[in-house]
């Protein structure tokens, strides 16, 4: 007998057993990478995109605790996604692969005119696709920046807070 219990929250009752339930999932997912294969590759890039944009826009909403590398590891899906060499993008923002190499493996910290080459070039790359805040990329790095410092603060608070003393009177 067929469960149809289910059936007003979505849940398909069409299966009677939990291996009919595995095949069809098999096949599922066998005809979206079938159909994935044939998109052409400004829709590969464009969703690539609009997928990298959803996850900043998330990380921004959260209040993170960890000491991973968002900035970069965001630029590295933004410049991946579009360029099928690194090489590429650091001339088009002319920047030296050197340069983007070090501020990719935190070797050196991003200045003003390297945020402003990104932001121009972000602009101009979605502007087809969907709405990209302009500010999104500098947004990402400090908010990183905040959670690195919160999330440090047993490393360093302790010698700073030795340092600290309050004379006047509050």
């Amino acid at each position: 007998m067929k469960n149809t219990k289910n059936f007003e929250f979505g849940i398909d009752s069409r299966y009677e057993n939990q291996k009919d339930k595995n095949f069809e999932s098999i096949r599922l997912m066998e005809e979206r990478v079938k159909r994935l294969k044939n998109l052409p590759p400004e829709q590969v890039i464009k969703a690539k995109l609009l997928q990298l944009k959803y996850k900043m826009e998330d990380y921004l909403s959260k209040t993170m605790d960890d000491n991973q590398n968002h900035f970069t590891g965001f630029l590295e899906l933004y410049i991946d996604s579009i360029y099928p060499k690194r090489i590429d993008f650091a001339k088009d923002i002319n920047v030296t692969p050197n340069f983007l190499s070090k501020i990719i493996n935190k070797h050196r910290e991003p200045k003003d005119d390297f945020f402003h080459k990104l932001m121009i070039h972000s602009e101009k790359v979605y502007k087809n696709i969907s709405d990209f805040h302009k500010t999104i990329w500098i947004e990402v790095y400090y908010h990183e920046k905040i959670c690195e410092t919160l999330a440090n603060q047993k490393n360093w608070r302790p010698k700073i807070e030795k340092q600290i003393k309050i004379s006047a009177l509050v």
